[in-house]
């Protein structure tokens, strides 16, 4: 079944520069899947001429005569750039032009007009950005990272049951095991909310197996990790600061004497693997989770491979239909107040 995206061209800290050379890196993976890349075509046009796939039916451009600025409000992006390569590269989704939208732009900007745009799925109340999260099993999935600052435990039971879909479909986890962040193990820590939270994932039919300390996103012993935006946010920075920090360390120790760079040599093939799995770049592309159709968040400061691997995501997700099987879930499952009333 052939794919078909719509790619923010203009967004990003690079824009076409990144985003013409990420479609191609995807295209020649995926035989399946066609791009429209959409944004100022007086811009993209050299980008697009110099790509291989220039002409190619399967990689077509699409004028928006504005951008949305990394630094916008979103109100302003949403009232006053109808013709932005964000809101053009959504509204291809919202007419069936596309199956997805991948964009690096401004996330909150991002949040609001494909909120506005496609609409949320029935029972939900607001987006969640979800994203793995390299572990030394397999990868973790984590949600919300950003999107929400304030959480109440409506919105966590909710997040809970859109990250275990997530990782069941795409994961291909069988009954997803989820872990509610918090500050300790123990039945009496946390906030109310969390404490809240907690009583109404163990009365729902979800896998949840109780609490989780930060450090369990690294150690895989659950497949989806539940906490607010505010917490969600500061962990994968940290965790991208960690590794960035721990490469640089690699290089200077390595560099110290011509033993330890005869070292390095020796080392090398294990050296590369190691980036490889801890590379955040490996894990780019957050799911906006809770839409009626797929939208994909790039990291701003994404290379071309980097960027790719977001298109990946989008492509995977529009294949599985992932927001049909949420709303399926949703539909089957006791929401927040019912399980309140219930337990």
């Amino acid at each position: 079944m052939t794919i078909r995206l719509s790619v923010d061209g203009m967004s990003g800290d690079h824009g076409p520069s990144v985003t013409v050379d990420a479609a191609a890196i995807s295209l020649d993976k995926y035989s399946n899947l066609e791009i429209q890349l959409v944004g100022q075509e007086e811009v993209m046009l050299p980008f697009y001429l110099a790509s291989k796939y220039r002409g190619s039916s399967r990689l077509e451009l699409r004028n928006a005569s504005e951008v949305v600025s990394m630094d916008e409000k979103p109100s302003a992006a949403l009232r006053n750039k109808r013709d932005s390569s964000m809101r053009v590269a959504l509204d291809l989704v919202k007419n069936g032009e596309c199956d997805a939208c991948v964009s690096a732009g401004n996330t909150g900007a991002l949040m609001a007009i494909a909120r506005f745009v496609l609409h949320m799925l029935p029972g939900l109340d607001r987006p969640a950005i979800c994203s793995e999260m390299p572990s030394n099993k397999i990868p973790t999935y984590v949600l919300d990272l950003g999107a929400n600052v304030d959480c109440d435990a409506d919105k966590l039971f909710q997040f809970a049951i859109m990250g275990s879909v997530l990782a069941a479909t795409l994961g291909g986890r069988e009954r997803p095991k989820i872990g509610l962040l918090n500050v300790g193990e123990e039945e009496i820590k946390g906030s109310e909310n969390v404490k809240r939270a907690a009583s109404m994932l163990a009365s729902s039919d979800l896998n949840y197996t109780g609490f989780a300390e930060g450090n369990d996103i690294f150690t895989g012993m659950f497949d989806v990790i539940v906490c607010d935006g505010f917490v969600g946010n500061i962990a994968l920075k940290a965790s991208e600061g960690a590794a960035r920090m721990l490469t640089t360390l690699a290089k200077e120790e390595f560099q110290r004497s011509w033993l330890t760079k005869l070292g390095a040599l020796c080392a090398m093939p294990s050296l590369t693997s190691l980036k490889r799995r801890a590379d955040p770049g490996a894990y780019n592309g957050a799911s906006m989770l809770g839409l009626q159709k797929t939208v994909v968040k790039s990291h701003g400061g994404a290379d071309a491979v980097s960027f790719s691997h977001a298109i990946e995501v989008a492509l995977q997700e529009a294949d599985k239909d992932v927001p049909k099987m949420i709303a399926a879930v949703l539909e089957n499952s006791l929401v927040g107040k019912d399980i309140e009333e219930t337990s």
